[in-house]
């Protein structure tokens, strides 16, 4: 990728894997391109308005993603990412809410485990998991398989109100992070 005209860089964590996406804008030919983790996935050659919006999708799920040029002064440009029409802050803000992430090693190699807390779905590595969920007298577990381990995320109770719920990762039968959400 050349990287002359790049003026926005930003990193997107979705259930699936992060993005970088990386948008280059020619000011004196209008040209619009938009890389996602270094493939070129719009491209618009020779546009006369210099502001607007684009749009694309990000991710195995199509997560819509917007990137708005907007007119500061002359020929001084600002860049936005929207992500699902919120900006990329708030949408930042909400997964934290609505998701918990557990980046370790799994017989030597980097793992990423992802809890999507609504719907209790389970990524591993980009991949949506088969799961096998069950309650337990002190909260959830929800059982899968990675390799040849048995994993399990125990969501309990954390006795406090303000607190709300622990989510811990086992695998093997050994915690390996837990925190409240």
């Amino acid at each position: 990728m050349m990287a002359g005209d790049v003026v926005g860089i930003w990193e997107v964590a979705l259930s699936d894997g992060v993005y970088r996406i990386e948008f280059e804008h020619g000011t004196a030919t209008g040209k619009r391109v938009v890389w996602i983790n270094g493939q070129e996935v719009l491209r618009r050659d020779w546009m006369f308005k210099l502001v607007g919006k684009e749009t694309f999708t990000v991710g195995g799920m199509e997560t819509k993603a917007t990137v708005n040029i907007e007119a500061i002064s002359g020929f001084t440009y600002e860049y936005t990412l929207e992500i699902d029409g919120k900006s990329l802050q708030k949408f930042i803000d909400n997964r934290s809410k609505v998701t918990k992430t557990w980046v370790l090693q799994v017989d030597g190699v980097d793992c990423r485990i992802v809890l999507e807390k609504d719907t209790m779905d389970v990524w591993f590595n980009g991949q949506k998991m088969e799961t096998e969920g069950e309650f337990v007298d002190d909260g959830t577990e929800t059982h899968f398989t990675v390799a040849d381990h048995e994993c399990c995320i125990k969501a309990l109770s954390s006795g406090k109100k303000r607190a709300g719920i622990v989510h811990y990762l086992m695998v093997d039968g050994e915690t390996v992070a837990g925190w409240t959400d």
